[in-house]
C-alpha cells in the first residue's frame, strides 16, 4: 500500500499515471565503508630526472555507494491492452544513499527511462536504456560491476587507456534509443538490437569540406544474442559508438566493441568467463589535413584485448566471489604516425578480486570485497571506476590529475557494507 502511494505521488509530478493498471516502486540502498590506495611512479619518458623522484602514495576513505549493487530508486508499470498486448514504462534513477541525492550528470532518471510495447512478437522499447554490449560485462562478472571487485574491462572504458576515456559516455547506457527484444518463448534463445540517434541537425552546409561539424557524434548501433538453458548461459554482443566526429573537415572516431561471455552453474561452484575486444578507429575524410606527424596527428587508435574469469561458491546463506581480469592495449596508428616508438610495449593491467556476501534475508545482505590492481607500461587503472557524489576530486584519476608526471602503478581497495532492496 505504501509503495503504491509513494509511486503515484512521485509520478504525479511528471504527468498523469493513474491510467496504468499497475504501478510499483522499487529500489536498492547500498552503503558501505571503503578504503582505496594507489601508488604511482614517476614517468621519465626515457629522460632521467635531475633529482630522484620517489613513489607517490595516495589514499582515500569514503562512505561509499554500490559496493554490492548500484543504489537506485525507480517506478515501473504495465497496462494490459488485451490480446496479449501490453504497454509498459520504467523510470530508474541512481540513488546516492550516503548523501541522499538522485541522478547523475544532471540526469534524473539516468539509469533507465523507457516506454515499451510488448506481445507475442517480443518487445519494442524506446528511451534511455542499457546498450547490448554492456550486458555481457555485467552478467558474466561475479561482482556484477559493483564496488571494488567490479570488472576491469568496465573500468578500462573510463580510466586506463586515454583514448578509451572517450567511450565512457557512450558505453553502459544509451539515450535516444530504439530497441527490440526477442520474445521469451524461444526455447532459451534471447536477443536484442538497439539503435541510438545522435539528434544532430543535418544541413547542406555539412557537405562543405571547409565547415567543421559533428554530424555523427553520439550515434550507436549494436546487438546481443544468447542462449540460456538450466545452469548454462552464453551470449555474444557487438556494437559501434561514434565518440568523436568532425567528418567532412577532418575525422570520425568510432569505438567498436565485441564481447562473448559464458557461465555454468555446477552447484558447488559457478564459473564465469568473458572475452572482450575494443577497437578505436579514426577515419580521415581528407588525409591531407592530417599529416602523419605527432604534432598534427595526435595518437587516436588504441585497441584492447580483455578477458575475465571468475567464480561464485555458495556457503550456507552466503556466497564467496572471486575473479581475475586482464586488459592489454594494442597499438595501431600510434606506431605509424611516429607518436609512439615501435619499441614501446603496449599498456597492460590486471586485477584480482575476492569477496563474500552474507544474506540476512531475501532483501538484505552484508558484504565485504577486496581487490588489487597492477599496471604496466603506462596503464593507469585505479582501484575502482567511479566515485560517490560527494568525494571531491575522487580516487579514480587522483594519482594522475594532481601530479601529471606520475602514473598509477598499483593499487588496492576494499568495501564493507550493507545492501537492502525494496
Amino acid at each position: 500500500m505504501n509503495k503504491t502511494l509513494i509511486a503515484l505521488a512521485a509520478l504525479a509530478a511528471i504527468g498523469p499515471a493513474w491510467a496504468q493498471s499497475s504501478v510499483t516502486a522499487f529500489g536498492v540502498l547500498d552503503i558501505g565503508a571503503s578504503y582505496y590506495e594507489t601508488v604511482s611512479k614517476y614517468q621519465d619518458n626515457g629522460v632521467a630526472p635531475s633529482t630522484p623522484k620517489p613513489d607517490l602514495r595516495q589514499s582515500q576513505t569514503v562512505l561509499s555507494n554500490g559496493g554490492n549493487a548500484g543504489g537506485r530508486l525507480g517506478f515501473r508499470g504495465q497496462e494490459d491492452l488485451g490480446g496479449g498486448l501490453a504497454a509498459s514504462f520504467w523510470l530508474e534513477a541512481s540513488l546516492w544513499g550516503d548523501i541522499g541525492t538522485l541522478g547523475r550528470n544532471a540526469l534524473f532518471f539516468d539509469r533507465r527511462s523507457t516506454v515499451s510495447l510488448s506481445g507475442r512478437f517480443g518487445e519494442v522499447r524506446l528511451g534511455r536504456d542499457y546498450s547490448p554490449t554492456f550486458w555481457n560485462d555485467g552478467v558474466f562478472d561475479p561482482f556484477g560491476n559493483a564496488g571494488s571487485g567490479s570488472s576491469l574491462i568496465v573500468q578500462t572504458m573510463g580510466s586506463a587507456f586515454p583514448t578509451l576515456q572517450l567511450n565512457r559516455g557512450f558505453y553502459a547506457r544509451k539515450a535516444n534509443s530504439v530497441g527490440y527484444f526477442l520474445p521469451a518463448s524461444l526455447g532459451g534463445f534471447y536477443g536484442q538490437v538497439m539503435y541510438a540517434f545522435n539528434e544532430v541537425v543535418n544541413s547542406d552546409a555539412l557537405n562543405d569540406p571547409a565547415v567543421a561539424n559533428n554530424a555523427r557524434l553520439g550515434r550507436y548501433a549494436g546487438g546481443r544474442a544468447g542462449y540460456a538453458n538450466g545452469p548454462f548461459d552464453v551470449a555474444l554482443a557487438y556494437g559501434q559508438s561514434t565518440v568523436a566526429d568532425n567528418y567532412f573537415f577532418g575525422s570520425t572516431t568510432n569505438v567498436n566493441t565485441f564481447n562473448a561471455g559464458a557461465s555454468y552453474d555446477f552447484g558447488p561452484v559457478k564459473l564465469f568467463g568473458e572475452y572482450s575486444k575494443v577497437d578505436v578507429k579514426t577515419d580521415f575524410a581528407n588525409i591531407a589535413n592530417f599529416p602523419l606527424t605527432p604534432a598534427l596527428s595526435p595518437p587516436s587508435d588504441l585497441d584492447t584485448n580483455n578477458f575475465l574469469v571468475g567464480l561464485t561458491i555458495p556457503v550456507g546463506v552466503g556466497q564467496i566471489r572471486a575473479s581475475y581480469a586482464q586488459v592489454k592495449g594494442e597499438f595501431s596508428n600510434f606506431t605509424r604516425n611516429g607518436a609512439v616508438p615501435a619499441t614501446t610495449p603496449p599498456p597492460k593491467a590486471q586485477k584480482y578480486a575476492v569477496g563474500y556476501v552474507h544474506n540476512l534475508s531475501k532483501r538484505t545482505a552484508l558484504y565485504a570485497t577486496f581487490a588489487v590492481t597492477e599496471n604496466e607500461d603506462g596503464a593507469a587503472i585505479s582501484p575502482v571506476s567511479v566515485t560517490s557524489a560527494d568525494t571531491g576530486p575522487g580516487y579514480t584519476n587522483t594519482p594522475n590529475s594532481s601530479a601529471a608526471s606520475y602514473r598509477a602503478a598499483r593499487g588496492y581497495g576494499y568495501d564493507v557494507g550493507i545492501r537492502h532492496a525494496f
